[in-house]
């Protein structure tokens, strides 16, 4: 199966392992701890009115929703390093800056990737987000345009566009 850029999440080897890991501490001793919450709580009579009870069903939505979550992710994830781009052009993995209506003082510089790559150091952007897909594609210089939550088109500049380096 061929991905395109804007399915593939791009992750270090290190967050990629966390990643790992943690499903499959949720698939695992996770559900095991909680299915015996869940049974102990059900051993305290009254299920309609037992708040244990439907707190342990609730986390076990929550857990189960996170294990779907990372599935996924890690399913589409490429580890590595993000293809750095000679030319310019915007792609998940970049970091890239942007100025609004063309007015070079009002910029913004984002990473261009999943939410789980993202870093203390720069605010990141999902390259399914509405301005993320906006840009891809774009090369640095040119415009680009995205919708507003409000149905409208805003319309940014790129500046830089370089591979993140950590």
């Amino acid at each position: 199966m061929t991905q395109t850029s804007e399915n593939v999440t791009w992750l270090t080897q290190e967050a990629y392992n966390q990643l790992k890991a943690e499903l499959e501490y949720l698939s695992g001793p996770a559900r095991t701890e909680i299915a015996a919450k869940i049974a102990a709580a059900r051993e305290e009579g009254d299920l309609r009115e037992n708040g244990g009870y439907h707190a342990a069903k609730e986390e076990q939505g929550k857990q189960e929703l996170r294990v779907r979550q990372l599935t996924q992710l890690l399913e589409n994830a490429k580890v590595g390093e993000a293809p750095a781009s000679a030319d310019g052009t915007v792609a998940p993995g970049m970091v890239v800056t942007i100025a609004f209506d063309g007015d070079e003082d009002d910029t913004v510089t984002f990473l261009l990737a999943s939410r789980e790559y993202a870093s203390a150091d720069v605010e990141t952007y999902s390259p399914q987000s509405p301005l993320g897909s906006g840009v891809i594609g774009h090369k640095v210089g040119e415009d680009a345009q995205y919708e507003l939550p409000n149905g409208r088109k805003a319309s940014v500049k790129i500046l830089k566009a370089e591979p993140y380096s950590g």
